[in-house]
């Protein structure tokens, strides 16, 4: 598999040295709910981690939470309400969202203020090998003791100076040392250290817990690219400067950012779509699909128009693995349809090229099913390749059955009753809009009967669902 790797900016191989393959992704910091550009970066990597274990190879992720931070602070105090309880109600949200979201959880969730003597003790560390001094109650890193401190970034030691805030305070030596342990503030968080009262920088929680948690060296390290500088940079100072062991990530993966209006969609900008939203209306398939249908390394735009045009076509894929096919497995090529697919997220996980097999595939499975031809494998291999990227069909069972024929059936009900009431024009609105969404009724001496066929409608039209069958019923 090859990766772009953001340290050496080119692909290349993707190559691990562990088993299980390590891999850290820098997590949210919960002072609000979480938005679409939270899971852009969410689904890329747990599709990352999905495809590398379908392949046969065992993945350990970290993914942590920064839950104690300024905006946390200000945000508790605003609500009167304390950092730890403002941190738990929305860690609690953001992991239900994530559920629907059909992202398993990863091997560690850390929290930093659960890791705490992990910090100080690599602060500590720092400071014993010059890497670091304590300044009023403070504690900075020596930019200047890292040759390579720019690396990731690209950027110099003065370009940094003339283009960043700084900073500056009177303790600090360079105006590019950054704070690693910040002293105590009154009505803020503290905990004891050797340097006094206070909380750790943002930068040191995720040295600390990778350490702690994949080693001293890791396999890939994932992130938005807004956290190239300065997070992931000061990260590998830290840790690098800790250890002595270079590279601290032998692979770095950023995931571009989404955008609205033509600025990152975040809440300091104030341009943000709610997940909750999204998932309310799109569903987790549509959202997915949003994602996946760039490739990770682009910036993504969010509109209406593209998501809904998702959420069609996530139906597009589910009414190919729903709808009733002759039995046998059928003419189609569904290991040409694999190597395709394998192909395409081998190359620098390249979600849009395997979303196009899942689609054609879609259509040969659609063609066979008018034709009256089996074509159980391709529908297997779509079932198999949509689950690899997470894609849940929501409703599919593995022998493609759906959740609404109960519901199918309350409408036939309802069209006998209109029928025995002669309410012939009903009666038969109900029968057109069945048929419209791909349900076809047969009466016979011992009842109606109905199957499902091909919908009569436009590809990107809908597809019958549980809510629209419902949404059919009530009209009646």
């Amino acid at each position: 598999m090859e990766l772009y790797n953001t340290l050496t900016r080119r692909k290349q191989p993707f190559e691990p040295a562990d088993d299980p393959i390590s891999m850290y992704v820098c997590g949210i910091t919960p002072y609000d709910d979480a938005h679409l550009g939270h899971a852009m970066s969410i689904i890329i990597f747990d599709t990352l981690r999905r495809y590398l274990e379908w392949s046969g190879r065992r993945v350990r992720l970290v993914y942590n939470f920064t839950d104690v931070d300024d905006k946390l602070i200000a945000r508790a105090a605003d609500e009167g309400t304390t950092v730890a309880e403002l941190a738990e109600r929305q860690i609690s949200s953001f992991m239900a969202e994530w559920r629907e979201l059909g992202i398993a959880p990863a091997d560690v969730h850390p929290r930093a203020t659960e890791e705490i003597p992990s910090m100080i003790d690599l602060i500590a560390g720092l400071i014993e090998k010059g890497k670091a001094y304590p300044a009023g109650g403070d504690v900075y890193f020596r930019v200047r003791q890292m040759p390579g401190y720019g690396k990731l970034s690209g950027r110099s030691l003065d370009d940094m100076i003339s283009a960043e805030p700084t900073d500056i305070g009177v303790e600090k030596e360079h105006p590019m040392d950054f704070t690693l342990w910040k002293g105590a503030k009154p009505g803020e968080p503290q905990w004891e250290s050797p340097w006094g009262p206070g909380r750790p920088g943002w930068h040191i929680e995720c040295s600390a817990m990778s350490s702690r948690y994949l080693g001293e060296q890791i396999d890939l390290h994932g992130g938005g690219m807004d956290l190239i500088f300065p997070h992931h940079e000061n990260e590998i100072a830290q840790s690098e400067g800790h250890s002595g062991i270079e590279p601290f990530v032998r692979h770095w993966m950023h995931n571009a950012m989404m955008q609205v209006g033509g600025e990152k969609m975040s809440k300091s900008t104030g341009k943000i779509v709610r997940l909750r939203e999204g998932l309310d209306r799109y569903g987790a398939d549509g959202l997915r699909m949003f994602v996946l249908g760039g490739h990770y390394r682009s910036p993504l735009t969010y509109s209406q128009v593209s998501l809904d045009a998702a959420a069609r076509g996530a139906e597009r894929l589910r009414t190919a693995a729903t709808l009733p096919l002759v039995d046998g497995a059928g003419d189609i090529d569904a290991a040409a349809a694999r190597e395709r697919f394998i192909a395409a997220l081998e190359d620098d996980l390249n979600t849009p090229q395997a979303l196009a097999v899942l689609f054609d595939l879609a259509r040969e499975i659609n063609r066979a099913r008018a034709d009256g031809q089996a074509a159980g494998d391709a529908r297997d291999a779509l079932l198999e390749l949509g689950g690899v990227l997470g894609l849940g069909f929501a409703g599919v069972s593995a022998s493609g059955e759906s959740d609404a024929g109960p519901f199918i059936d309350l409408l036939v009900e309802l069209r006998q009753q209109l029928r025995g009431a002669k309410q012939y024009d009903l009666a038969d609105g109900v029968r057109d809009r069945l048929t419209e969404l791909g349900v076809a009724l047969e009466d016979t001496r011992d009842g109606t009967r109905w199957k499902r066929v091909q919908p009569e409608l436009e590809p990107e039209e809908a597809v019958p669902t549980a809510d629209s069958l419902v949404e059919s019923a009530l009209r009646f």
